[in-house]
């Protein structure tokens, strides 16, 4: 018998997920992480919102993922006092050319089911939001903002009780594929090393990812990480006041972002961002890069008429894990069974970027079926 029955690598948001969903099923689930605590990358670096779906191509995973997470999500946060608010989003147009583009996302969000998304007109949006300027634009009241720390906290304390391991400041150094499953090799922060078997392993290392697959003998160009950087910049108070809803611009036709928008958090802060640098190589940076403050102020200041560039400061940067390539079409997440490739029992998650967050409890409901 193998030590674990599952082994998953890695403790963001989806990490933490997948061992709290198949933790009610399971029994001797592990999970590492080389990082000190929870959710130290991507999942505590970006802008925490809940999203309807809208964006993403008819049953695409993301789409699919998205549309059915957003409501367990809701659902979860309700049940474990999570806190989160469904304040709405506005994706504003600000001239002909983007008043057209919105027809073609408000299809898109039709296809994959989700049913309260409108066109509102200046009137309308002067009543939600008095100081958004635009031409016309399209409500989503059922998008949101999250406390992630809160959420994935909750999906730690779920874990735990069900009997899920975490060992934490441990890093995977090596996979080798047994008769049985895997064996895995750590590495802990005083430098000394163990393994231990696992006939399952889920594969949920985000930024590092097709590593791990590699570890294993899946040396996949289509799955490489590309690090593609996003900053933000804070709307300094008392101007936060003046908005209470996500409010978009028009997004980029092959959705490297989603471009420069308002965020709301929790505490009544509001920031903008992020925006989209592809890193020409894949380190760890998360500096502000101070002298973008008027590009963003440029960017936003189509629809935030009141915004003065000296309201702006730098806040944080986050790193999205994409297999998109720079300039290329838009990538699926790949979240796949690899016993066609030789691996049974190996699950890879691999650029589980947006709307990761709002899909994580649908990601372990989806990988629970696979194990």
């Amino acid at each position: 018998m193998s030590d674990a029955t599952v082994t998953i690598i890695g403790a963001g948001v989806v990490g933490l997920a997948v061992a709290a969903r198949l933790s009610k099923t399971f029994d001797r689930i592990f999970i590492i992480e080389k990082n000190k605590n929870f959710g130290q990358e991507t999942s505590s670096r970006n802008s925490e919102v809940i999203h309807a779906g809208i964006y993403y191509p008819k049953d695409s995973l993301k789409a699919l993922l998205c549309v059915k997470g957003r409501k367990l999500l809701y659902d979860y946060s309700k049940e474990y006092d999570v806190p989160f608010n469904m304040c709405g989003k506005i994706i504003a147009a600000t001239n002909n050319e983007e008043i057209s583009i919105l027809e073609g996302i408000r299809l898109k969000a039709a296809n994959n089911r989700v049913d309260d998304i409108r066109v509102i007109d200046q009137d309308e949006i002067h009543e939600l939001e008095p100081n958004v300027k635009a031409l016309k634009a399209l409500y989503s009241p059922s998008t949101g903002i999250i406390d992630s720390h809160s959420f994935m906290k909750q999906l730690e304390t779920n874990a735990i009780q069900n009997g899920v391991q975490i060992a934490y400041g441990a890093e995977v150094t090596e996979i080798k594929k047994t008769n049985t499953g895997y064996e895995i090799f750590l590495r802990e922060a005083d430098g000394s090393g163990y393994s231990f078997t696992s006939s399952n392993v889920i594969n949920a290392a985000g930024l590092q990812s097709d590593k791990v697959a590699a570890m294993v003998g899946m040396n996949d160009k289509d799955l490489r990480i590309s690090f593609c950087k996003g900053e933000y910049f804070r709307l300094n108070p008392p101007k936060n006041k003046r908005l209470s809803r996500l409010v978009y611009p028009v997004p980029n036709p092959n959705m490297e972002g989603i471009g420069i928008h308002v965020t709301i958090d929790m505490g009544g802060g509001v920031k903008l961002g992020p925006d989209v640098t592809w890193l020409d190589k894949n380190e760890y940076d998360y500096k502000v890069t101070a002298s973008k403050q008027e590009a963003f102020y440029k960017s936003a200041k189509r629809f935030l008429p009141f915004l003065e560039l000296d309201d702006l400061s730098p806040e944080m940067a986050g790193i999205r894990p994409k297999i998109q390539k720079k300039g290329g079409p838009e990538v699926d997440f790949y979240i796949q069974e690899e016993s066609k490739r030789g691996f049974p029992g190996f699950i890879n998650l691999i650029g589980i970027e947006s709307p990761g967050l709002t899909a994580s409890l649908a990601i372990g409901e989806y990988v629970e079926g696979m194990v």
